[in-house]
């Protein structure tokens, strides 16, 4: 069959709802057709004469009755010349990732978290302890690693010797002394070229004599995510404050419970 007069078939929305309703059900006759379409019947057998001249449908005699039948022959073969050759792998991921969309309702989107604290010491001071892996290694828990690049990445690995990698991402900006930000999810998180991560932004600023401290965190996936961010930097915060200010960390970690005092 001519793939002229099969695009030409197809191009009428009646002529689609007509196939569609074939598809659902097979040996329809002319009246079972026209159910449902606001137009004459003498138009919906011009409709019908014209899908089957283009070889998508075929009607049947069955007594005094005139049974239609889908022909799915012609639009398979627009398939296979127009689609699977091209863009068939492509399009199928983009079907899925659209399927799941449309059914998934749109989340809110969850606020940015931000905390600030100030501390006696220099943005310089501030910096090298943002990015050192010694000193982060000391006050967060975990030392985080990088060369600070912009495109680099960040690793965020414990101290225990055991070299693990909790959390990865990628270095966004780098402003000595003042600016710096990454991203910060966990290594599969990382791994997925279609996750959206988490931006973890520092900002230091000069105030007086001291230094103003701020993390803004964003792009957090949940609720329940931001809620555990929430517990969680501002015991990074203190540590970091209390060994800038003293030389030497809080006596056990704050975001640890100490022996002898009950959780929660």
């Amino acid at each position: 069959m001519d793939a002229d007069t099969v695009f030409r078939a197809l191009a009428d929305p009646t002529r689609r709802r007509l196939l569609d309703a074939l598809h659902a059900q097979a040996g329809l006759t002319l009246g079972e057709l026209c159910d449902g379409l606001a137009m004459r019947r003498q138009s919906v057998s011009e409709h019908l004469a014209l899908l089957e001249a283009a070889g998508l449908v075929t009607a049947v005699r069955s007594g005094r009755r005139k049974l239609h039948y889908l022909n799915p022959v012609p639009i398979h073969d627009i398939q296979t010349r127009w689609i699977w050759k091209f863009e068939e792998p492509n399009l199928g991921l983009l079907d899925q990732i659209r399927h799941r969309a449309e059914e998934r309702p749109m989340a809110d989107p969850v606020p940015a978290y931000v905390y600030t604290t100030y501390l006696r010491a220099t943005a310089a001071d501030v910096w090298r302890a943002l990015v050192d892996p010694e000193l982060t290694g000391r006050f967060w828990g975990h030392a985080q690693v990088s060369d600070w690049t912009v495109g680099s990445r960040v690793e965020h690995t414990r101290t225990d010797g055991s070299g693990v990698v909790d959390a990865v991402g990628t270095v966004l900006v780098v402003e000595p002394p003042a600016r710096l930000s990454f991203g910060f999810d966990t290594p599969e998180q990382d791994a997925d070229p279609a996750f959206e991560p988490s931006v973890v932004t520092f900002t230091i600023e000069p105030f007086g004599d001291i230094v103003r401290l701020t993390v803004t965190h964003t792009n957090l996936p949940d609720a329940t995510a931001r809620a555990a961010i929430a517990h969680g930097w501002p015991a990074v915060f203190a540590n970091l404050k209390t060994l800038l200010e003293t030389g030497d960390v809080l006596p056990h970690a704050p975001w640890e419970t100490p022996a002898g005092v009950p959780a929660g």
